[in-house]
């Protein structure tokens, strides 16, 4: 990319990574664009999106010739795509798991999320979802915590999945904080963050920068590279959200620039 300001006005924080990236990925949340909107995304912004995911169990109302060359636009663009993890789960309650991977193969997509954040999943299970999955050449992505607060696991037995998770070599292990990012996870029914938890969740994690932080909303990361640096990983961002993200990455909005420029 032949960036319009480079050489012009430096970028006021340096260190950002590139792709590809194994700290600084960013996922962004797709709920069904076509070929065009698909297009100008990827031509826009691809240099900083890692990953985009077909939420929750969006993939499967849209037209197959259309998902392959939708995966394909996204590939081209060395950006990973996968269905959303609530469809798994569905394949997984169904009996219908290695269909759903086969699928998943021939519909172009070349990642697979791991989530149990609705259904009950042994860790047998999650073992053998993650290992097949692998198997077949999927980079995965697996994920800790439930949709309904009211279920999610002990910090203990978090910690445990993420250990298991990264142990089997899954990629990244992302924290679940659904679409909304409100009440569920690190985040209040207002989305604030609540900051205990995230030091009580990566104190039992070996390296946190296997973790990727869903966070929707500008405050939350905004906490999130305060706390971690720009090279958080962060995911669930919409679309639209993408330049912005980056720009509060690399000190060029007004909440990040100020300590930038106090630190040249």
């Amino acid at each position: 990319m032949n960036k319009a300001w480079e050489g012009y006005v430096p970028v006021p924080v340096s260190g950002r990574s590139t792709k590809p990236r194994t700290t600084g990925y960013t996922m962004v949340i797709e709920k069904g664009f076509g070929l065009n909107a698909t297009e100008d995304l990827m031509e826009m912004a691809a240099d900083y999106i890692d990953a985009v995911k077909n939420t929750f169990g969006t993939a499967a109302f849209v037209d197959s010739r259309l998902l392959r060359e939708k995966n394909e636009i996204i590939k081209s663009y060395d950006v990973v795509v996968y269905p959303g993890g609530t469809f798994l789960e569905a394949a997984v309650a169904q009996g219908c798991y290695d269909q759903y991977l086969k699928r998943s193969k021939e519909l172009g997509f070349n990642a697979i999320e791991v989530s149990d954040g609705t259904i009950e999943m042994s860790m047998e299970i999650r073992k053998q979802a993650i290992v097949k999955a692998m198997d077949m050449g999927f980079k995965v992505i697996s994920e800790v915590g439930k949709k309904d607060p009211k279920d999610d696991p002990s910090l203990e037995e978090k910690h445990k999945i993420i250990k298991h998770d990264l142990a089997l070599g899954v990629f990244k292990v992302i924290v679940e904080a659904r679409e909304a990012s409100k009440g569920v996870g690190i985040y209040d029914a207002a989305g604030n963050v609540k900051a205990d938890e995230v030091d009580a969740l990566i104190s039992g994690v070996e390296d946190p920068t296997k973790l990727i932080w869903e966070a929707a909303i500008k405050n939350q990361q905004l906490f999130l590279i305060r706390k971690f640096g720009l090279n958080v990983s962060i995911g669930n961002v919409p679309p639209e959200d993408i330049l912005a993200l980056e720009a509060l990455r690399c000190g060029l909005r007004g909440d990040t620039l100020k300590s930038a420029v106090k630190n040249l």
